[in-house]
């Protein structure tokens, strides 16, 4: 992963002019966009060579008050920290990958509940949806295991970009939680199949924008009720191995509350049989 750290810590220097970190402006033309490595290296403490080797990948044994250092330097937020951190682990995980399944309970809290809820794994892999999420974005149970990922859905499948009224915003929000997640030879190889079949994506993953799926609101589209205003948290899983719960809801009393329960009962199965997602859809982790 050297030539994804130094172009995530060269994208970090781009942004920063000497201004934005209190040093003096340049007097004369630089040939580079943002900070200087030996700007950066003065603004941590290291020496100008120490950092060159870094932002290279050849530093080793980084150690926790130098990573701190350049974090600050660099202007990083927590999640970029810690992504900084993930890219400064040397090696891969090795050995054949292990199965990755959502807990049997946690596929059964998510249908005992009539608003939509999708697990994901570590790298937006659908572990599990209920009812109304199928009915709200797509039956992801149906399609092929290799295809059941946020990501590779929101690019590559075209209802994506009619579910989502603002889908380019979030679109890059999705590429932004997808370079946040561990760094493995399972994101890599969703990265590089994005990157070859989806221009939108290459462009999104350039930006080297890192983020976490936290809360807040989205505008649907469903060709059955029309527009609907959601809210959305997601949850973290104590020991879930990456897994998260995404949960959407409308605001009580609202007329996209009213949409959301009209939707969930016409596409509602009448036998009330488990389809296979909801019985335990399983991936393999990296």
């Amino acid at each position: 992963m050297a030539n994804e750290l130094r172009d995530f810590l060269t994208s970090r220097r781009a942004a920063l002019s000497p201004q934005d970190v209190g040093l003096p402006a340049a007097t004369t033309p630089r040939r580079v966009q943002g900070l200087r490595r030996a700007e950066v290296a003065i603004l941590a403490g290291v020496s100008v060579d120490y950092y060159v080797k870094l932002e290279q990948g050849r530093a080793r044994n980084v150690s926790e008050q130098v990573l701190e250092a350049v974090a600050r330097a660099l202007r990083l937020d927590d999640v970029e920290s810690r992504y900084l951190a993930s890219l400064l682990q040397s090696g891969q995980p090795k050995g054949a990958p292990a199965p990755l399944r959502a807990r049997p309970a946690l596929q059964s809290m998510i249908r005992a509940i009539d608003v939509p809820a999708i697990i994901h794994g570590p790298h937006l892999e659908v572990l599990g949806v209920n009812h109304a999420g199928k009915a709200l974005l797509d039956d992801f149970d149906s399609m092929p295991v290799a295809e059941g990922n946020t990501a590779r859905w929101m690019f590559l499948n075209p209802r994506a970009k009619v579910v989502y009224r603002d889908w380019a915003e979030i679109a890059a929000d999705v590429v932004a939680v997808l370079r946040a997640s561990p760094v493995s030879e399972s994101l890599s190889r969703i990265v590089g199949d994005l990157s070859t079949r989806s221009a939108e994506f290459a462009a999104m993953w350039a930006d080297y924008r890192v983020s976490e799926h936290q809360h807040g609101v989205k505008r649907f589209f469903h060709e059955a009720v029309g527009d609907m205003r959601l809210n959305w948290q997601t949850l973290r899983l104590p020991d879930g191995h990456g897994q998260t719960v995404v949960i959407y809801s409308a605001d009580t009393g609202s007329p996209s509350e009213e949409k959301l329960r009209l939707l969930n009962s016409w596409t509602a199965r009448p036998d009330g049989a488990a389809s296979p997602a909801e019985s335990g859809t399983v991936h393999q982790e990296s």
